[in-house]
């Protein structure tokens, strides 16, 4: 896709993709809705149209499951999975490592390890609305990033391998850690493995108000940032002579990537591949200009997790699977196929 003109025409359909996956996921569900009902009510909370919505045809059971429980559960899907492809996008071209996904720096261990720790404790609190487990888990991978950056820094300035290294090595110790609590805490394992495998069984409107600015607010220093992560695929020394300041540009990048992740997991639980296979997926398609890729990494992220999730809640209906399962089941064969289809294009 060569022309600036198509590449901008394919986001815009992916964002037009993204409204109708959004209502489609909303009438799925062992209570079917009708699309049409669907789509009156996502429009009855739009300033500006809602005043023209009529919603006396649609059943009051329809508009509680679809407020209460499915709104509040596409809508988490949609902030996190915008949130990990997003990290995905900046990790790989901070990195310049297109395998590098939002959880090289330890941030998934980290959050494991603080919500298996509330798990094991029994904690019971609520803040903003978010359980005691969602709490520990953001505290956990804020601080785990807080300790890979000053073990990696070296002076005033970290490199990309110490800094690879550091998180390596901090993962290992938190994941031995969580390994711990399960052997010494057995009648919690099914709770801290569930966990872990990741799920929107408990989403609520309190979580996505708490987490939904910051996590936007981390998607627009993503998209403002694009030219300066053009220019880091150069390398240092050209950034460098091009006035770019590249110890700041990474820190900012990576510490808002890191917190976009934990907003993330905090409420999901851990799901991988979302931020390794979109990116990488959007960069065969658009190429490696951020200007296009870090939008439509974002967007399509969001469409991933809600097709995703949505089949994690309807496949073995009334039980449901871990979402983490249903994206690797995904993502492993999609991301061989990437490898597959991109080596064949260099052939």
């Amino acid at each position: 896709m060569k022309s600036n003109h198509s590449k901008r025409i394919f986001i815009l359909s992916l964002l037009a993709s993204l409204g109708l996956v959004f209502i489609w996921a909303c009438t799925i569900g062992p209570e079917k809705i009708p699309l049409n009902h669907s789509a009156k009510m996502v429009l009855s909370k739009i300033p500006g149209i809602k005043n023209f919505i009529d919603l006396s045809d649609v059943k009051s059971s329809h508009q509680i499951i679809f407020f209460v429980v499915r709104i509040p559960r596409v809508l988490l899907a949609t902030l996190a999975g915008m949130a990990l492809a997003g990290s995905g996008v900046v990790f790989q071209g901070v990195l310049r490592n297109p395998l590098a996904e939002p959880y090289v720096l330890g941030v998934s261990s980290g959050a494991a390890f603080g919500a298996s720790l509330v798990i094991v404790t029994g904690v019971s609190i609520s803040v903003l609305g978010l359980s005691s487990i969602a709490i520990g888990a953001l505290l956990g991978a804020l601080i785990t990033i807080y300790v890979v950056y000053t073990i990696a820094k070296v002076g005033m300035k970290s490199s990309i391998t110490t800094l690879l290294l550091s998180g390596i090595a901090v993962s290992f110790l938190l994941s031995s850690m969580v390994s711990l609590m399960i052997a010494l805490n057995r009648d919690r394992i099914e709770q801290i493995i569930f966990w872990t495998m990741g799920s929107l069984n408990a989403a609520k409107m309190d979580q996505v108000q708490v987490v939904a600015l910051p996590i936007i607010v981390c998607l627009v220093v993503f998209i403002f940032f694009s030219r300066d992560l053009n220019v880091l695929l150069l390398g240092e020394d050209s950034a460098t002579s091009m006035g770019i300041d590249v110890t700041w540009i990474r820190k900012i990048l990576l510490m808002t990537a890191s917190m976009a992740t934990a907003l993330s997991v905090s409420v999901t639980g851990i799901i991988g591949f979302v931020g390794l296979i979109v990116p990488h997926a959007m960069r065969i398609i658009l190429g490696p200009n951020h200007k296009y890729l870090t939008p439509a990494s974002i967007i399509s992220g969001a469409i991933f997790l809600i097709f995703s999730d949505t089949i994690a809640r309807t496949i073995i209906a009334p039980g449901q699977l871990p979402l983490g399962v249903v994206t690797s089941v995904i993502g492993a064969p999609y991301f061989v196929y990437l490898l597959y289809k991109s080596n064949l294009g260099r052939a």
